[in-house]
């Protein structure tokens, strides 16, 4: 239990944040109170107290941050842009973290690291280095230490997440899971190698495309001689943020314009590739880790937060675009269903009313007019309100077009999505029914026909055979079956007690009529008595199964 006098420095610290921001439910749970239902603090006050805690759990909320489907879209917002105050650590100690590292003396493999930092994160910080061959490189290095803070804190937060999960609210949105789920993604962080890897991968992935040219589009380079779980070496691309880029003296032989509408369109074809074809996306498209390069070319950096597809949730996301597009609240609800994570009982009318009415204020408007991204989060609110728990990936996916949405309107007002989209979606339908070869998905339509042509009479036969034998049995389950069993047992015995009742009574009125010894007498007293006895039992049985009515 988090009783205040079994704290540990650490979590005094907490206490205290949580005290002097004023967080009443966080205060209960952190000095032993009951677990009544999650009261979360405004979005502002949550904020703070995440930022005053340090760097770990600022990443909490930046995880947070990509879950909508738990959050309101207020919170969601708050957290985005979540940073943690930490200053670069001083140079002595990153050069010594650098030493050990390598293995070697610094200088055999850079010629020159500069020691001010131009970039520092809750994890790590990044510093402008050139390689003995001259080559300039982006060197992050981790913040020595910071594993053993975040072994600390995690601990704690799960201890926390234990007590949530003893709430209604926990055990739908099972928020044990959730802290496990950002225990995995923050240790993972802090393997500098997985980061290479999604980087490698998501370079790979875009190098060829038939939506845009691979060559205007840049991924920086990884060298894997110089990365270790704690330091990571890319390559220097010079180039500024999308939003403060001056596009002019990039490319003086177009207009401003034009230039705008080509890189945002290079932007969202490559965004669809990665989540619709690859399946595999960078999750984190806030304008930071977008650049202009000097050159002319897009730069997508920063590619540690990443989100994954399988074809079927590809899919249905396609499906349900579809079905927004054409208002039917109806197929929204099928396709929810179809995410969901597990089979949860729903009402299925509510969640169509809900569907329904969030899609009636689209019914006057264009396509054009449609925030795709804002229709999807509150997608996910209809399923947060009818409590549908869906995979935590659909959280990065709807994330990650809400920035990337932003960042495109940002930089083109005049953009129109449905004229970026439109394209992109007839040759997603084509390559969905049809993959990748037409003519191998024919050849393999076909081996299934005649396949199924071989098979088809000879199953007939069997059918009727069995038919015509009085063989044929059926396995069929039907839920709840067993207690609709139970139920229509204690009513079957209900019935015969009531009716052996009855035939005592009428048995003992009519030895009672016609008695004509003190031996008939007592007879029809016993027989009094016995349906008396078995008449009080039946009416207690049918009084403490509370079903009387």
């Amino acid at each position: 239990m988090f009783a205040l006098t079994q704290k540990t420095a650490r979590q005094r610290e907490i206490v205290e944040v949580v005290f002097r921001n004023g967080w009443d439910y966080m205060r209960g749970l952190l000095t032993g109170g009951k677990s009544d239902e999650p009261r979360l603090p405004s979005p502002t006050v949550l904020k703070k107290v995440l930022i005053e805690l340090g760097p770990v759990y600022v990443k909490l909320g930046q995880l947070l941050s990509t879950r909508p489907d738990l959050l309101p879209g207020r919170y969601v917002e708050a957290l985005t842009d979540l940073q943690a105050r930490v200053p670069p650590v001083a140079w002595s100690q990153i050069e010594n973290l650098i030493q050990q590292e390598l293995g070697k003396p610094i200088e055999t493999v850079f010629a020159s690291i500069e020691p001010q930092a131009i970039a520092a994160g809750s994890i790590g910080q990044v510093h402008y280095a050139t390689l003995v061959n001259g080559q300039p490189v982006a060197l992050k290095v981790q913040r020595p230490g910071i594993d053993v803070v975040v072994a600390q804190d995690v601990a704690l937060i799960r201890n926390l997440a234990e007590l949530v999960s003893l709430t209604d609210v926990g055990k739908d949105f099972d928020i044990v899971a959730l802290a496990d789920e950002f225990i995995i993604a923050i240790k993972a962080e802090l393997d500098f190698t997985l980061e290479a890897q999604y980087t490698d991968q998501l370079r790979r992935n875009l190098s060829a495309s038939r939506w845009f040219d691979p060559q205007q589009l840049s991924i920086p380079q990884v060298y894997w001689d110089i990365t270790t779980p704690k330091l990571l070496t890319l390559e220097w691309l010079e180039g500024k943020p999308i939003l403060e880029a001056q596009l002019p003296a990039i490319r003086e032989d177009k207009d401003q314009d034009t230039q705008r509408r080509e890189i945002t369109t290079l932007l969202f074809r490559s965004f669809f590739q990665q989540i619709y074809i690859d399946g595999f996306f960078h999750a984190d498209p806030h304008p930071g880790n977008i650049f202009c390069l000097n050159d002319g070319r897009l730069a997508l950096l920063d590619c540690g937060m990443v989100g994954r597809l399988d074809p079927r949730t590809q899919q249905i996301l396609t499906e349900m675009l579809l079905a927004v597009v054409d208002l039917d609240a109806k197929r929204c609800s099928q396709l929810t269903l179809e995410l969901a994570e597990s089979n949860q009982p729903v009402v299925l009318e509510r969640l169509t009313n809900d569907y329904d009415r969030m899609l009636r204020k689209y019914f006057n408007l264009s396509l054009s007019q449609i925030n795709f991204s804002e229709v999807f989060y509150e997608i996910l609110q209809v399923s947060r309100d009818n409590r549908i728990r869906l995979p935590s990936n659909l959280g990065l996916y709807a994330k990650t077009l809400a920035n990337l949405e932003g960042v495109a309107r940002g930089f083109d007002p005049q953009i129109n999505l449905l004229d970026q989209i439109k394209p992109l979606m007839v040759d997603l339908f084509r390559r969905q029914l049809l993959g990748e070869s037409p003519v191998e998905t024919l050849l393999r339509t076909a081996i299934d026909l005649k396949s199924l042509s071989l098979r088809s009479p000879r199953q007939v036969e069997w059918l009727l055979d069995r038919v015509a034998s009085e063989t044929l049995k059926w396995n069929i389950s039907i839920r709840q079956i067993d207690s609709l069993s139970h139920t229509l047992d204690d009513s079957a015995n209900r019935l015969s007690f009531s009716i052996l009742v009855g035939s005592l009574i009428m048995g003992a009125a009519i030895i009672s009529a016609n008695a004509s010894t003190n031996q008939l007498s007592i007879l029809s007293d016993i027989l009094f008595a016995a349906a008396s006895l078995l008449g009080i039992w039946l009416i207690i049985s049918i009084l403490r199964s509370g079903r009387l009515k």
